[in-house]
């Protein structure tokens, strides 16, 4: 039999093998723990592409006639009750062909509103939707398995819950002289889905909407308590930038 003093090493090492297994958040291999909502984020082109001060061909912004004029997806996002997110999940490089069937609603629904190529967990800089899927749809599990669930789910929740519609039904247009208020737009939404979004602005612009749900994309109301946004906001309409400097 091994002496005490052999045995101590042998247990220390096994119950530093052990820590190492459970992880700093407390799940076995360090996987992060299960998310609790999902928050579907959405972006409003007007705001955003205002901003743009040069074009490229990723840009959705410099598409001229063909730009965005509704919310377009920015990500659907596992998130957690106490404000925090997993990330990057498993490794799992981003493949446009497995979702190859879906890029001409990708393009229109889910483009990218800037310039320049995305940071990824697992593959470098690459495309927008590379950057969504290895850093939010990786931990999307047990509810969404795989890069074409991720993509063709997100879409389908974001024309059941069609925002752009609600709130052009309620009176609130885009417009680049126009304010409306905050609370109208939050109360439009809330009266058509039985649930609170988040609303982020920039300045006063409206810039995002985040809708959240359940795991089962039943609508929740969303955790924010506070906002970027004031009183009174705006919807700023799209201002066609053509296709300058690509």
């Amino acid at each position: 039999m091994a002496s005490l003093s052999a045995q101590i090493p042998l247990c220390l090492a096994l119950m530093m093998a052990a820590c190492l297994m459970i992880g700093i958040n407390g799940s076995i291999d360090g996987a992060q723990r299960e998310f609790d909502y999902f928050a579907l984020s959405l972006q409003w082109p007007g705001t955003i592409c205002h901003k743009t001060r040069h074009c490229c061909s990723s840009n959705a912004c410099c598409r001229g006639s063909n730009s965005p004029t509704e919310f377009t997806i920015h990500g659907l996002w596992p998130d957690y009750n106490d404000g925090t997110w997993p990330s990057c999940c498993y490794r799992s490089q981003f493949d446009v062909k497995e979702i190859s069937t879906l890029l001409d609603a990708l393009e229109k629904y889910w483009p990218s509103l800037y310039c320049g190529k995305s940071s990824t967990c697992f593959s470098g800089k690459g495309l927008f939707w590379a950057h969504e899927w290895e850093k939010h749809g990786t931990c999307s599990s047990p509810v969404i398995r795989d890069e074409y669930s991720y993509f063709i789910t997100t879409l389908n929740v974001y024309f059941k819950y069609n925002v752009t519609k609600i709130l052009n039904e309620a009176g609130y247009v885009p417009s680049n002289s126009e304010r409306y208020p905050l609370g109208g737009i939050v109360s439009a939404i809330e009266n058509s889905f039985r649930a609170t979004p988040e609303v982020i602005c920039s300045k006063e612009a409206v810039e995002e909407i985040r809708l959240c749900f359940f795991k089962d994309f039943k609508p929740r109301n969303c955790l924010a308590s506070k906002t970027s946004c004031p009183k009174y906001v705006s919807l700023p309409a799209y201002v066609s930038m053509g296709n300058i400097g690509i």
